[in-house]
């Protein structure tokens, strides 16, 4: 938005510009006309004149006013060509800085979008996150029931002793697998004394 802004002062600045210039461009045409109007006057002057009326007097000061009504008409072509050379750069100048102005806002309006896409994305992993925290406790609630169901199966036998302390995964696996293997040998034992 500050670029933004600064572009937009320095196309104002530079509308301003081209304003004044094409005012001073209008003056000088203006003056222009008015000098080729009095050289035409003083050409047309001179010409009437019949050849009693040309002294030399009056001869060299018409010659001196037109070379410098010429004069000032060249100055002023000269300032006019200038003048034109700077309302073209000022126009270039103004055209460039509303394509910056145009970029600026695209650039900006692109990364909106783009924050809004990363807003959306973050608010869905949070609502994943969330899901998975869910089905993470609801998976370890059933975990620590037949964990505790494994147990009391494992030491209601006749014969075990219930543990006093809290016991490790690898200490219940390890009576299961025992009570497994006896069972095993006494379904053997059972077999080998040939009882179904």
């Amino acid at each position: 938005t500050g670029a933004i802004s600064s572009l937009q002062r320095q196309l104002e600045i530079r509308e301003s510009d081209l304003r004044r210039v094409r005012s001073e461009k209008e003056m000088l045409q203006k003056q222009l006309r008015q000098r080729a109007e009095q050289l035409q006057a003083m050409s047309d002057k001179f010409c009437s004149l019949t050849e009693e009326q040309m002294q030399e007097e009056t001869a060299v000061m018409m010659e001196e006013e037109k070379h410098n009504l010429r004069q000032t008409v060249t100055e002023q072509e000269s300032q006019l060509a200038e003048q034109n050379k700077l309302i073209s750069e000022l126009q270039e100048t103004i055209r460039q800085l509303r394509a910056e102005v145009v970029t600026t806002r695209l650039h900006l309006l692109e990364e909106k979008q783009a924050r809004k896409e990363i807003q959306s994305q973050a608010e869905a992993l949070e609502h994943t996150e969330l899901q998975t925290r869910v089905a993470l406790e609801r998976t370890k609630s059933k975990f620590e029931r037949y964990r505790s169901k494994i147990i009391q199966a494992t030491f209601s036998m006749e014969g075990s002793q219930h543990p006093a302390a809290e016991l490790t995964d690898d200490e219940v696996l390890e009576a299961m697998q025992r009570i497994i293997h006896e069972r095993m040998e006494f379904q053997q034992m059972l077999r080998n004394k040939g009882s179904k």
